[in-house]
């Protein structure tokens, strides 16, 4: 709140050189692989789904720098979250780009909370719709953030605290992904003609599965380094069925005691990833940016959890040092590869089924 005396900066307006570097050169710093979804995109859905990806990458930011303390991070996201939900004023954006901008080592993450009022200038730009969407998916991903700095312990303490139940898993994947498959399918529906007979009921819970099964292959394979940071979101009760507590697990040489659980998590995520498949063929074949920018992250992510099963079965997956991830050289193969085949459901098909194979011989 504003001193007596003094009034509130607005935010600034926001230049088409400026709007282009936001939503371009910045955000393809922010992630390289998202860039390339996001240009393919149908042309209305790129200011929306960029600008949500530009706010949820600022908000993971501020959650998870390690150069303040969790309660301290968590009273800037709140902050953030209050911006986001608007009216957004300048000073409490500058204090958060001030307070990790600092020591922030990451170039690009630096510039973009250096630049979260033009951002939110954007944000409060947008037809009230898109604005609507975007700000109810920062509001929830924003919650999931909030959750994990409450309920695990601070990166340094040596500890390590588990979700309880399967339960509490799901709603995280929930939280953290799977309501961006509902935002995609709103906008979606919103700006593209030809899917706007869909179901909507139907197709946002297949777009909700599609956001849990990415975000599913995130928590499998990137668990030895959630360990190393306090956190577990492997349920307790699945730990205890096989004898273990979280701890356990950064033990690399247990990875054939965790096995039954690993092979659980793949089996979900599987089942997730046939609702992907489901959500991608209701797309219209004459919807090809629309049916391109669905494929490739599921291409990736099931490559993804079937490098993480061999990984698995050779003994890596509790090691670290190497995450099963596939190459960025892979990824843009991946793309051409893809762009003659999204039009047809067979092809596809076939290229999706070769990929649950290799995952599922790998933990049969």
């Amino acid at each position: 709140m504003a001193s007596p005396g003094s009034e509130s900066r607005v935010l600034p307006v926001v230049s088409s050189s400026v709007r282009k570097a936001l939503l371009q050169d910045i955000l393809r710093g922010v992630s390289r692989t998202f860039y390339l979804t996001l240009r393919v995109l149908p042309k209305d859905m790129r200011e929306p789904v960029g600008l949500a990806y530009l706010l949820a990458r600022a908000a993971d930011t501020i959650s998870d720098t390690t150069l303040l303390p969790p309660q301290r991070r968590l009273e800037l996201l709140l902050t953030f979250r209050d911006q986001v939900r608007g009216p957004a004023r300048v000073e409490p954006l500058e204090a958060i780009g001030d307070a990790l901008t600092q020591e922030q080592s990451i170039v690009e993450e630096r510039v973009l909370l250096e630049s979260l009022p033009e951002v939110l200038s954007l944000l409060e730009g947008l037809a009230d719709e898109d604005a609507r969407l975007v700000r109810a998916v920062l509001s929830t991903l924003t919650y999931g953030m909030e959750s994990d700095l409450i309920t695990f312990p601070p990166e340094n303490s040596g500890q390590v605290t588990s979700l309880e139940t399967p339960a509490d898993l799901d709603k995280y994947l929930y939280h953290v992904a799977g309501c961006v498959g509902r935002f995609w399918t709103e906008v979606s529906m919103l700006h593209v003609p030809r899917v706007r007979r869909w179901d909507p009921k139907v197709m946002t819970e297949l777009g909700i599965s599609y956001g849990k099964a990415l975000q599913l292959t995130n928590v499998l394979r990137d668990l030895p380094k959630d360990l190393r940071a306090g956190r577990c979101y492997l349920p307790t009760e699945q730990l205890k069925a096989a004898g273990m507590v979280p701890t356990d697990l950064l033990d690399a040489g247990s990875g054939q005691r965790a096995w039954p659980i690993l092979i659980s998590g793949i089996s979900s995520a599987l089942d997730h990833y046939a609702a992907a498949q489901e959500y991608l063929e209701a797309i219209p074949r004459s919807c090809f940016r629309l049916r391109v920018a669905a494929l490739w992250p599921m291409l990736i992510g099931l490559a993804t959890l079937s490098k993480l099963a061999e990984d698995a079965r050779k003994g890596r997956w509790l090691q670290g040092e190497r995450p099963s991830r596939v190459s960025r050289k892979w990824v843009y193969r991946t793309v051409v590869l893809s762009l003659p085949l999204a039009p047809s459901n067979s092809a596809l098909r076939a290229w999706v089924g070769m990929l649950r194979r290799r995952v599922e011989s790998a933990i049969t």
